[in-house]
């Protein structure tokens, strides 16, 4: 099977979905990245993010129930595929094969 590539955000916003679980929805996992992040996060890039994934076949996608706080409206709530899972697996794989192949003086030292 063909590895589909994943940028940044793609990535961030793929384990905010996760970490939302039954919850994951545009503006929340926008609200979400805000908080997470310290950064400003456009629901439009958020939304454009979630379709990507979703074509990928790393999330999928149903329409809730309607809200009265969204005037009857109903949101598109999100879930992550087994193909997703696998990804962030493999990229959690990777990234921790990284930082273990680091030499103990390999980084500049920082204050946190």
């Amino acid at each position: 099977m063909r590895r589909s590539y994943l940028g940044e955000f793609e990535e961030v916003v793929l384990l905010t979905v996760a970490v939302l679980a039954e919850g994951a929805y545009g503006v929340a996992i926008t609200d979400e990245l805000e908080r997470q992040t310290g950064r400003t996060v456009s629901i439009s890039a958020v939304h454009a993010a979630l379709h990507r994934l979703e074509e990928k076949g790393m999330l999928k996608s149903h329409l809730g129930e309607a809200t009265a706080e969204r005037g009857g409206r109903r949101k598109r709530l999100f879930t992550v595929t087994v193909l997703g899972s696998r990804t962030l697996h493999d990229i959690r794989a990777v990234r921790k094969q990284l930082w273990d192949s680091i030499a103990p003086n390999g980084l500049p030292a920082v204050s946190l």
